[in-house]
C-alpha cells in the first residue's frame, strides 16, 4: 500500500581516525477525457475518426514506469496497486525498466515521432534511505551523492529532444518532495536542450486504498528497540510529545493497522536492521563490547559511524544492539522498529472525500 522502507543499500564511509582499518563497510538492510466542440458535427464518421486519433494521441503522450516489484513476503502491494490505478487511467504502462538508465533508454527509443507530455515514475522511497530505484542496471540506489557522481561521469543516456519545458515528470515516491536537491539533479538528468518540470510530493503516496485508489497521507513516526516495545499507550504518549501541534487520537491510530473509516489515521510498523562490519589490521586488539551500553559508547566515539547513524535521523537508543568478533573482524548489529502513523489528506472543503493528488497544487506537490 505504501512505500517500502527496507530494500538493501550500501554506503562506504571513511574509517574512524584513531583506528587503523583496511576497509570499513556500513551496510543497512533495510513509492481521461476528450473535450469535444459544442458545434453540431457535419460528418459523424469524420468526427469519430478524429476522436479515435485523439484518444491514441493522448494515450501515447502519457506513460507510467512501474520501477520495481513487490516482495511476496512483506505483504506490501505498492507496485501492483499503482499499476492497477494507472491502468484504470488508460495510460501506457512499462514494467521492465527499473533503473534511471533503463527509463531514459526506453524514452530515447520509444517516443516514435512524438514526445510524452506526462511521464509517471513509481518507485519506493522513504525518509531514511531515499529512493529504491537505482541509477543504472548494476548501479546503486538513487541519492544526491550517487546521482551527482553519475552525472559527473556522464554514465547516463541522453534524451536529445525527447523532452521539452512542457514535459511533466511525476515521481510517485514517498517523501521525495522534501528533497529538493535530489529533485534538481533528477531534472538535470532528464534534460536535453530543454529542461522538463519535475514533480514529487512531500507526503506518502498510498495506492490501493479502501476509499480511493490513490491518495496522499501525512506520516508521523515513533521508534523503539525491536522486541522491547513500551506498549501502545507509552508509544502514543511519546509520539504526541514529538508532534505537539498535531491533534490526533494517537492511541487509536497506533492500534489501527488499516483504514477503518474514511480519513481516519492508521499505522503500520516495520523494522530497520543495521549490520556494520569493521576489519582491523591483524594483531590489533579489538574492543570488548559486551552489552548495549558499551556498544553505544563505541559508536558515539567513532565519528564516521555516529555521523552515519545521525544522518538516518533515528536516535541511537532506539536500536537493539548486539556485537560479535572473530579474528580481526568486529560485527555490530542493531535493529529498530518504526511505527508509521498515516493521516490521509482529505478535501479541505469536504472531509468526506480524499484530496485528489493534483500536481498543480503547491501544497501537495513540489515542482522543480
Amino acid at each position: 500500500m505504501t512505500s517500502e522502507p527496507w530494500v538493501p543499500f550500501q554506503t562506504i564511509i571513511s574509517p574512524p581516525k584513531f583506528r587503523k582499518m583496511k576497509n570499513y563497510t556500513f551496510l543497512i538492510i533495510i513509492s481521461f477525457c476528450i473535450l469535444l466542440g459544442c458545434n453540431k458535427p457535419e460528418n459523424i464518421s469524420k468526427i469519430e475518426a478524429e476522436s479515435t486519433s485523439e484518444v491514441l494521441k493522448i494515450k501515447k503522450q502519457s506513460v507510467v514506469f512501474i520501477a520495481g516489484f513487490d516482495e511476496d513476503e512483506d505483504g506490501n502491494n505498492y507496485y501492483a496497486n499503482a499499476k492497477a490505478h494507472f491502468k484504470g487511467g488508460k495510460m501506457r504502462i512499462v514494467e521492465d525498466s527499473f533503473s534511471l538508465e533503463e527509463i531514459m533508454e526506453w524514452l530515447s527509443t520509444n517516443t516514435d515521432q512524438g514526445r510524452y507530455d506526462e511521464i509517471h515514475i513509481v518507485s519506493h522511497s522513504n525518509a531514511w534511505r531515499g529512493m529504491s530505484m537505482q541509477t543504472s542496471r548494476e548501479g546503486t540506489r538513487i541519492t544526491k551523492k550517487t546521482l551527482s557522481e553519475a552525472l559527473e561521469k556522464k554514465t547516463l543516456p541522453t534524451l536529445d529532444n525527447r523532452v521539452t519545458k512542457k514535459t511533466q515528470i511525476i515521481f510517485h515516491s514517498c517523501g521525495l518532495g522534501e528533497n529538493k536537491d535530489l529533485l534538481q539533479l533528477l531534472k538535470v538528468a532528464f534534460s536535453s536542450e530543454q529542461m522538463p518540470q519535475i514533480y514529487a510530493s512531500p507526503y506518502f503516496n498510498v495506492f490501493g486504498g479502501r476509499y480511493a485508489s490513490h491518495y496522499l497521507a501525512n506520516p508521523y513516526y515513533v521508534y523503539y528497540p525491536t522486541a522491547h516495545s513500551k506498549g501502545p499507550k507509552a508509544l502514543a504518549e511519546e509520539i504526541e510529545r514529538s508532534y505537539p501541534t498535531v491533534k490526533m487520537e494517537w492511541l487509536n491510530a497506533i492500534k489501527s493497522s488499516g483504514e477503518t473509516k474514511l480519513g481516519t489515521a492508521y499505522s503500520y510498523r516495520f523494522n530497520i536492521p543495521v549490520d556494520w562490519e569493521f576489519t582491523f589490521e591483524k594483531g590489533e586488539v579489538l574492543s570488548e563490547l559486551n552489552n548495549r551500553e558499551t556498544i553505544m559508547d563505541w559508536i558515539a566515539e567513532n565519528e564516521g559511524v555516529s555521523m552515519a547513524l545521525y544522518e538516518m535521523g533515528i536516535p541511537i537508543e532506539k536500536f537493539r544492539w548486539t556485537s560479535s568478533s572473530s579474528e580481526n573482524i568486529l560485527s555490530i548489529k542493531g535493529k529498530t522498529t518504526i511505527i508509521c502513523v498515516l493521516q490521509p489528506i482529505t478535501n479541505c472543503n469536504d472531509d468526506s472525500e480524499y484530496e485528489i493528488p493534483n500536481i498543480n497544487d503547491s501544497q501537495l506537490y513540489t515542482c522543480i
